[in-house]
């Protein structure tokens, strides 16, 4: 009995065992049939091997997906394929417009460099950066007219323009404009009355009069008491105020920015080369509207019968160099030939309007070679100017800087050269000295030379006689003379 119940123990635990075999492979099966049903297909590549293969696709992202995205409306996905497919026309019009194979910055003269960019414009202009879209390569640029003389290029800063679509993140606008941007430097030599037109204003006018005022000017290395000089002229060229660009922290975005002016010539614009045909004519109607200077031609006003109505000679003074030292000698002396005399001496401080109404009131001017020689850009057309050239062989320095520019202002140029015996370098130097004898020996050591010497060291005391003949030369161009 005992042997029969030890039998039946054995064979259930026999059937235990059988049972929990035929589980154990039941649930292998059914493992095998889940892992072929949702386990990825990978070639027979182990892990690391895909692994490697991303490293040799850079362009490629392995994303992990952390949670399932709620379902997108209906009207939120049509909205964003509008957006797609707006900014594809969108791209797609700027890449028609902007030829990337042409240089987005250029010489326009031996003078200048000029940057034209269009698309996407971003200005960060305390970093003194252009970001832009499209645009293939980098492109740096200093916004000063005189990039052959690295002296007056040591004040102006330097601007870089790059690719929008090579910062990461790009920066964000905080103030949007619909004109475009014209940038350029107060920098260089500004503040020398030359230079501020021949540099700046004239540029400026060249670069911006097509636009008739649509235009947001950005000035680097501003100087505010420069731009108030300045402001009836620039309120004249923009119908917007001048940003000071370098201090702003704003990001300023447009849909086009110019960086640097366009040069033609001393004191000079090249009609052939502006849109319409402008020239220095129009620059001078612009000087008139924006100082109110009532006479466009020399033509005696009110009673031009009357006899009585003397010309206005204008007489353009000097006290630290190239002075007249027979100056009072020289007003009698035109005043016994019938001038109405004035003498004028502008400087720095001088009130731009206020003196430019006095040179418009004169029919001859007349000065040493110089910058208030600069103020003839205010002379009615038919007016005279008598530039009085230093000893020294200078005569080129006067050709090209006022006698070359005098006919596109419709001004007549007359010249006085002064002799040894009229100037004061006779006085400091020996007969037989080369400063002397020799001009061109200085010339060849350079401006510094050249300038030390025969600016910066001499004045004059022209000849009563000549300079009589003169000013009767220049009584026969003026209408008034004509009739006598």
């Amino acid at each position: 009995m005992k042997g029969s119940r030890n039998q039946l123990r054995t064979e259930a635990r026999r059937f235990g065992n059988v049972s929990l075999i035929a589980l154990m492979l039941l649930s292998l099966c059914i493992l095998s049939l889940i892992r072929a049903r949702f386990t990825p297909y990978n070639n027979g590549k182990t892990e690391k091997a895909i692994e490697d293969d991303a490293e040799v696709k850079p362009n490629f992202k392995r994303l992990v997906v952390e949670e399932q995205p709620k379902e997108t409306e209906p009207a939120e996905v049509e909205k964003e394929e509008e957006d797609i497919e707006e900014k594809s026309h969108t791209d797609s019009a700027l890449a028609s417009e902007v030829d990337l194979s042409k240089p987005t910055c250029f010489e326009t003269s031996r003078r200048a460099d000029m940057c034209e960019a269009r698309g996407e414009v971003v200005v960060q202009g305390d970093a003194q950066k252009i970001f832009v879209r499209p645009m293939a390569q980098e492109w740096k640029i200093k916004p000063y007219c005189r990039k052959h003389d690295a002296f007056a290029l040591s004040h102006v800063r330097e601007w870089t323009l790059l690719p929008l679509d090579h910062v990461t993140p790009p920066p964000a606008c905080t103030r949007n404009h619909s004109v475009p941007a014209l940038l350029f430097s107060n920098g260089g030599f500004t503040g020398n009355l030359f230079h501020d037109y021949t540099d700046v204003l004239i540029p400026l006018f060249i670069s911006s009069y097509k636009y008739h005022g649509e235009v947001q000017f950005l000035v680097s290395s501003l100087k505010s008491w420069w731009i108030n000089k300045y402001i009836l002229m620039f309120q004249q060229l923009s119908n917007y105020d001048i940003i000071d660009i370098d201090n702003e922290k704003d990001v300023h975005c447009f849909p086009q920015i110019t960086a640097g002016l366009t040069f033609h010539k001393e004191l000079g614009v090249d009609p052939s080369k502006t849109p319409g045909g402008y020239s220095v004519v129009d620059f001078k109607k612009m000087l008139r509207n924006s100082f109110g200077l009532e006479r466009e031609t020399a033509a005696p006003t009110g009673d031009q019968w009357d006899i009585r109505r003397k010309p206005r000679l204008l007489i353009i003074s000097r006290k630290n160099s190239r002075a007249f030292l027979n100056e009072r000698m020289m007003v009698d002396m035109a005043m016994s030939l019938g001038f109405d005399v004035r003498v004028g001496e502008p400087d720095i401080n001088t009130d731009v309007a206020k003196f430019a109404r006095l040179v418009n009131s004169a029919d001859v001017m007349i000065g040493v070679h110089g910058a208030g020689l600069t103020n003839m850009v205010f002379l009615p057309a038919g007016a005279v100017l008598i530039q009085v050239v230093p000893f020294g062989g200078l005569e080129w320095l006067a050709r090209g800087t006022f006698k070359e520019p005098s006919a596109e202002m419709q001004v007549h140029y007359l010249e006085y050269m002064i002799q040894l015996d009229e100037t004061t370098l006779s006085e400091q130097y020996p007969k037989d000295h080369p400063v002397l004898k020799d001009p061109y020996s200085i010339h060849k050591q350079g401006w510094d030379a050249l300038k030390t010497v025969y600016l910066d060291k001499q004045n004059v005391r022209p000849h009563l006689g000549r300079l009589k003949n003169t000013l009767l030369e220049a009584l026969k161009l003026l209408p008034h003379g004509r009739s006598n």
